[in-house]
């Protein structure tokens, strides 16, 4: 990383000393976690002679009506405010500032509005971000500006069930009154993908409940009983990686009682992500060996939803049907042989294999 970072102060440092680490990767950074995107903010640099630095450089236009240019895989901007003036993420004026303080009150939380210096390592921290993620705590900066854009509430619960963050009591009743109604499918899906994957989904579900998201994007009220049960469901979980994406959803759905096909279906999820739970059976309780097998006739444990309690795990390969399906020995040749055609073939399977258990 450190190399990417001494190439550019090697291209700018002939125009400016002001360049700066901004965003997410100084969270990060302060947060010992990999650093997965870098963008930094150039200032004393006006549109024009900017740009001519970045197509001298090969770096591609990504958003130039916003000033950000991609170079390699590292974004590059120059410092901005903006102002809302309609409806949509999109409805939103832009000029550019050289003052680090107010271009950095445009960002959502003040864990992300931390900037460090390229040239000397110097850290600034206007709104106490340092001081956020050291009480782990998500605060909003502006809220006037926050409230601007509603996509910022799906960020305060995808950011603290990465981080196990806990929302700040202000920050979440402004979000409370937020309205969700202008956001797009797209940018949902954006937000709700990393969550998914997010380490601590007990803690995203809590807030999610709290914030009324389930009601707002779903029309769908959880029951206040359920709340519990749920998080202890995701807290205790043991995913299999490969499936991550999908637990989520499948977990809160459906012991919610409701079905995670149309969850995804409304946010218009691609399609893995409504193959991979549709038809799957759900059970919350505790399930026998014979229930076990009887899921195993038509899908190996190891690629069912319900396979996140250690437990079933366990079983499962003891039982031999984490990586296989259970057959009992009886084949679908044995079957055709018999005389089965067509729809009945499978029937007639599946009968003779739960005859075995």
């Amino acid at each position: 990383m450190q190399k990417k970072i001494d190439k550019i102060a090697n291209l700018l440092s002939s125009y400016t000393k002001r360049a700066y680490l901004v965003g997410g990767c100084v969270r990060d950074l302060l947060l010992g976690n990999t650093i997965k995107d870098l963008d930094i903010e150039v200032y004393d640099i006006n549109p024009d002679k900017f740009d001519k630095i970045m197509k001298k450089s090969a770096a591609l236009g990504v958003g130039k009506s916003f000033f950000v240019y991609k170079l390699d895989d590292i974004d590059l901007a120059l410092p901005r405010v903006e102002k809302k003036v309609g409806i949509g993420h999109k409805a939103f004026e832009v000029s550019i500032t050289d003052d680090e303080k107010i271009a950095s009150k445009r960002r959502d939380f003040s864990m992300n509005a931390m900037m460090l210096n390229i040239f000397t390592g110097e850290l600034l921290d206007f709104w106490d971000g340092k001081k956020s993620i050291e009480k782990k705590q998500i605060v909003l900066i502006d809220e006037n500006s926050f409230k601007e854009d509603s996509l910022r509430v799906l960020r305060a619960i995808q950011f603290s069930a990465r981080f196990d963050f806990e929302i700040e009591d202000n920050t979440l009743n402004i979000m409370k009154d937020i309205d969700l109604s202008d956001l797009t499918k797209p940018r949902i899906l954006w937000e709700f993908e990393k969550l998914f994957k997010a380490k601590h989904l007990d803690v995203g579900f809590v807030y999610m409940y709290r914030l009324e998201i389930f009601e707002k994007l779903f029309t769908c009220k959880l029951k206040s009983q359920d709340v519990d049960k749920v998080k202890t469901e995701l807290k205790e979980a043991d995913f299999v990686e490969e499936l991550r994406p999908y637990y989520f959803f499948y977990i809160v759905a459906n012991m919610c009682g409701f079905d995670p096909y149309e969850w995804f279906k409304k946010i218009e999820a691609p399609n893995h992500y409504l193959r991979a739970v549709k038809n799957q059976p759900f059970t919350c309780s505790t399930l026998n060996d014979k229930e076990l097998l009887k899921i195993a006739i038509d899908i190996p444990i190891k690629k069912w939803l319900g396979n996140y309690k250690p437990e079933v795990q366990k079983r499962a390969k003891k039982l031999g049907v984490w990586e296989e399906v259970f057959s009992a020995g009886i084949t679908i040749a044995q079957v055709i042989e018999d005389g089965f055609l067509k729809e009945n073939i499978k029937i007639e399977y599946r009968r003779r294999v739960i005859g075995q258990l």
